[in-house]
């Protein structure tokens, strides 16, 4: 994590925060926040009337006056009905703003990582941006709630130091110092240096104290995303770790990653315990500190009871106003990791932005018909060559098939030709029309099977009649009357279901391309001939691009490139 100054990390809570205030919702947002500040100050000035009844009670008690302490109590009844109201709006109102605010920075965000394939791109290097799903659903949770405590708390520090100063210097009155000779000298409002002394001094400590949680932090957000991330890879792959008998290996990955995340929380208790000694410390002295600086004038009999009361809350007020960040320390270390990891996410989603509209070396053109791929250099992310000067044509409705042995480029040529791969040089021309990828193992989203079968579209968007037939087509009349139920299907179909119901989606879609990466590899051979005769004898035909080890595939193909020569055969049509 780079080390970031004071400023350059209010530059970027800055940043995350303006566009919501300047947004759609910018109104209402408003509206609520300052019904939220005018509660805030509401509650500021109450703060100050109970300073008052502390003098006027005590003194009551101090001069024995029965009907004056029945009095005081009664104000102090009506003082804090409208504590109790005022605390309960306050809060209330506050939650409403931070949800609003949270799900606008979290659609925002969705927005960003879906556009321009940032969350595919992200994929391809995941040491600059680890785990942006925790980033998405647990930082822009704490960024919303902590801007709104930390920003109101320190306006309620400021509003509270500005109103008790002026009671402090006035209560607090001179300070004789004897001189040596026999001279004096006055300190006026000498309890206001006494609180600024008492909190810049904690302050100061707190801060050299406190520094290392900000990193701590950061980590462990880190480490319980990791952690949380491997159980979820286990969930969605959980038939395969049983086949394997995997337990134990995936037992020590979970041992190995919340290890980490012990280790780091050791680290972080320690460090609180180190805050806590001094901060609790800090708070204990302060409860005694302004009786002890205020006790010379009340036993002189300068000031009553109820005075030495009155600047005893007047000082306790200025001096937790002066120590905000000494009391907020352990939030505001929080806070910094979070906007820097948020931070860290929007600047990757804008570089991909960034790269996506300057100049590509792999140029991709669309236009015409069929697919041309001319010269084209696959480089590896690190910019290791992975396959030079790939070439390769297929006309419209025509049908390719790329071969070669693992490890030469087959699915990262398809990747390329999808605009997903970026690492290379070359030109790619695919033509006009929609395009259709299938990969080995199809994504099958989460809600009914239509959802699932005709997937990026919504199943409203085709009849039922329509799905029913596609799914009879490829073999899956089982699940025609089961198009409306609701379940996970890529735990509830096999592999070669999924593969047949991705050619479902082709027939529903009538993509004028399609590329399949290895699509019928968990099928037998009679299903994977007859359905590579469904895309063959498609009334619409479509270009066929395939990528498959096979040897049964090749005649249900015009052309055959085989990566490891690259040059282009012609091959009979089955």
């Amino acid at each position: 994590m780079a080390v970031v100054t004071k400023r350059g990390f209010l530059r970027q809570a800055w940043d995350l925060a303006w566009p919501y205030w300047r947004s759609d919702e910018k109104w209402s947002a408003i509206g609520l926040l300052a019904s939220v500040i005018a509660l805030n100050l509401i509650t500021v000035w109450l703060n100050v009337r109970f300073n008052y009844w502390n003098n006027d009670f005590y003194n009551a008690l101090q001069e024995y006056q029965w009907q004056e302490f029945w009095r005081q109590f009664a104000i102090f009844g009506a003082l804090a009905f409208a504590f109790i109201v005022v605390g309960v709006y306050s809060s209330y109102l506050r939650g409403i703003l931070h949800i609003r605010w949270r799900r606008w920075l979290t659609e925002h965000f969705l927005h960003e990582w879906l556009r321009n394939q940032a969350y595919y791109r992200m994929q391809l290097n995941q040491a600059a941006t680890d785990n942006p799903d925790q980033r998405i659903s647990e930082d822009l949770d704490r960024f919303a709630t902590l801007s709104l405590a930390l920003s109101l708390g320190l306006l309620s520090s400021f509003v509270t130091l500005v109103s008790f100063l002026s009671i402090l210097w006035i209560l607090s009155g001179a300070l004789i110092v004897p001189l040596m000779g026999g001279g004096s000298i006055a300190i006026p409002g000498y309890m206001v240096f006494a609180a600024l002394i008492y909190a810049v001094a904690g302050t100061i400590l707190t801060r050299w104290i406190g520094q290392p949680l900000i990193r701590l932090s950061f980590d462990q957000q880190r480490y319980e995303a990791d952690f949380r991330f491997s159980m979820v890879r286990l969930r969605e792959n959980a038939e395969s770790v049983a086949f394997y008998g995997g337990e134990a290996r995936e037992l020590d990955t979970f041992q190995s990653r919340f290890a980490r995340v012990v280790w780091n929380w050791w680290g972080i208790i320690k460090r609180r315990k180190r805050l806590a000694w001094f901060t609790y410390g800090y708070d204990q002295l302060a409860i005694v500190f302004p009786f002890l600086v205020a006790a010379p004038r009340y036993f002189a009999k300068v000031i009553q009871l109820g005075g030495l009361m009155q600047i005893a809350s007047a000082f306790r007020q200025v001096q937790e106003s002066l120590s905000f960040i000494i009391s907020s320390y352990t939030e505001i270390a929080e806070y910094q990791a979070v906007v820097q990891r948020l931070a860290g996410f929007g600047e990757r989603m804008e570089e991909i932005r960034a790269e996506r509209k300057s100049p590509q070396p792999i140029e991709i053109e669309r236009g015409g018909a069929g697919v041309e791929v001319d010269m084209l250099d696959l480089n590896l992310p690190d910019g290791r060559l992975l396959r030079p000067s790939v070439s390769l044509a297929a006309k419209s409705g025509e049908s390719l098939l790329i071969t070669g042995a693992s490890g030469l480029g087959k699915s990262t040529l398809l990747r390329t030709i999808a605009g997903l791969w970026p690492f290379g040089r070359g030109r790619i021309r695919v033509g006009d029309g929609r395009s259709l990828f299938l990969p080995q193992r199809p994504y099958l989203p989460l809600g009914t099977l239509a959802d699932a079968l005709v997937y990026p579209r919504a199943a409203s968007e085709l009849p039922r009649q329509s799905l029913a037939e596609a799914l009879r087509a490829v073999g899956l009349p089982q699940f025609v009357g089961r198009l409306d139920e609701e379940a996970n299907w890529a735990q509830r179909l096999s592999i070669g279901e999924q593969q047949r119901l991705a050619f479902a989606r082709v027939l529903l879609a009538r993509p004028e391309i399609v590329f399949l990466d290895e699509a019928t590899s968990a099928l037998d051979e009679a299903a994977e001939v007859s359905l590579y005769r469904l895309l063959r004898e498609a009334p619409w035909r479509p270009t066929v691009v395939s990528v498959g080890h096979h040897g049964t595939l090749r005649r249900f193909h015009d052309a055959v490139v085989d990566l490891a020569h690259s040059p282009i055969s012609r091959a009979a049509v089955g």
